[in-house]
């Protein structure tokens, strides 16, 4: 189940229509919602392996918050990337606790910056193989949870603002009850997924997460 919407800077439809192909032919029978009532249907969601989310900013209503959390509780997997998963529902803590980050700020436009996997982590079936990697998009200051699963992070340089450079988590992972949550922080705009990297780590992601 893809649901996509919120605000239209980032291309929720255009960006998330990338990956449709990628998972109807890794064998997923597909659906879009363009809706947030999908969550407050507890049948659907219970015959759902993956929710892939893109919805940035927005209000989601307790209903809908408890009734994906709960679904993720019992199995079912949530995905996304950038601010359409952690720049969504910014009042909702239980949606927090669930994507295990939130969207801070980011400095003006795009910028040249690393990503960096975590060497102790490398055996990760979403980022096993690969390498550091640049990318020139938005660089995302987040808040997350010290239990989550660090894959990647992002420096953050010393400037006028903070002494000392700032490590920040790019690429995590999460259990949820039986479920799996996988969040990455790049993909502001389309042509972030042309960097193979990025599109490796994503398409391994959606599918780590899968029931």
């Amino acid at each position: 189940m893809v649901v996509r919407g919120g605000w239209e800077g980032h291309d929720p439809v255009t960006i998330t229509d990338l990956f449709l192909p990628f998972l109807k032919d890794s064998g997923y029978t597909v659906e879009t919602a363009e809706d947030l009532t999908v969550y407050e249907d507890a049948e659907r969601l219970a015959a759902t392996d993956l929710v892939v989310q893109c919805w940035t900013m927005g209000d989601i209503t307790a209903e809908q918050s408890r009734g994906l959390s709960a679904a993720v509780r019992a199995g079912t997997g949530l995905a996304g990337w950038h601010g359409g998963i952690v720049d969504a529902f910014r009042g909702d803590l239980d949606y927090f606790l669930l994507t295990g980050g939130q969207f801070l700020m980011h400095p003006p436009g795009f910028v040249d910056h690393a990503v960096n996997l975590v060497p102790e982590r490398s055996g990760h079936p979403v980022t096993r193989g690969l390498a550091d990697f640049r990318v020139h998009t938005e660089q995302y200051w987040v808040a997350t949870d010290p239990a989550v699963d660090v894959l990647a992070t992002t420096t953050f340089a010393a400037d006028e603002n903070r002494e000392a450079p700032v490590v920040m988590p790019a690429v995590w992972t999460r259990r949820h009850g039986a479920g799996r949550v996988f969040v990455s922080t790049i993909g502001h705009k389309a042509d972030d997924f042309d960097v193979p990297e990025v599109r490796t780590l994503t398409e391994r992601g959606l599918l780590w997460a899968s029931r």
